[in-house]
């Protein structure tokens, strides 16, 4: 299973949100490229980004500050947060990005989507963000009244291979992961589905990985130590 150690950007600055609160935020430091560089030496092959301003402004406000981690590491990045439209994810491409994240949009606006599955196939991933377990769109600002599993059976069925999937419940809130929702989507034919939100313990990416989860992402666990990241890609096998 692949793990993505995330980088959730802010203002600059390398954060992590709780619940997806923009007023709960934990500062760990100004330069990306750092953690990447730590996280690729002890064994770290993905990493996933998250343009916090871009997916409350829906514009590429940290676009220069990624671009410049893009071209340090050779960490397989996949990118999210304000990316709406080809454009976006032209830029994104064409500096690095190992795929783009459509969130947002991916509800939206599904003619869009459509032609953005056909024209990048695995290079796109939709993040299905789910609150009460229904979908949250715009930085996890407003709720839709979409069930987010029945929106991932539908993902399928338009021909998206990739979901990142986050219980906002579970995000930064150190209480596990909601593995019964996974449960659930592992039975999705033809999806990997990531599991992000709330991980804190290796047991977990083990269960995870078992269960046939594609990819996990570790966040605040991660950066205040209650996670070892040598010991998760060893508890994930293979990357």
């Amino acid at each position: 299973m692949k793990i993505f150690p995330a980088t959730d950007i802010k203002g600059g600055q390398v954060v992590r949100l709780t619940q997806g609160d923009y007023d709960r935020v934990n500062i760990y430091g100004d330069d990306p490229a750092t953690f990447a560089a730590a996280f690729m030496a002890v064994g770290a092959k993905y990493l996933h980004i998250v343009d916090l301003d871009g997916a409350k402004d829906g514009e590429l406000s940290n676009f220069a500050l990624i671009s410049k981690l893009l071209g340090a590491t050779s960490l397989k990045c996949e990118i999210g947060g304000g990316i709406r439209d080809q454009e976006a994810i032209e830029k994104y491409l064409a500096v690095g990005a190992y795929r783009v994240i459509l969130g947002t949009a991916a509800l939206e606006e599904p003619e869009f989507l459509q032609r953005m599955i056909e024209k990048y196939d695995e290079r796109i991933a939709v993040g299905v963000d789910a609150r009460d377990g229904m979908v949250a769109v715009k930085g996890w600002l407003e709720t839709s009244d979409k069930d987010a599993v029945e929106f991932c059976r539908e993902l399928a069925e338009m021909g998206v291979k990739s979901i990142i999937y986050t219980d906002i419940s579970r995000d930064g809130a150190m209480s596990g992961a909601n593995l019964e929702v996974y449960h659930r989507l592992a039975t999705i034919e033809g999806l990997n589905i990531t599991a992000s939100g709330g991980i804190t313990k290796e047991t977990e990416i083990a269960v995870l990985a078992n269960m046939g989860i594609d990819a996990a992402i570790i966040g605040k666990a991660l950066y205040n130590g209650a996670l070892s990241l040598e010991k998760v890609l060893a508890a994930a096998g293979p990357q």
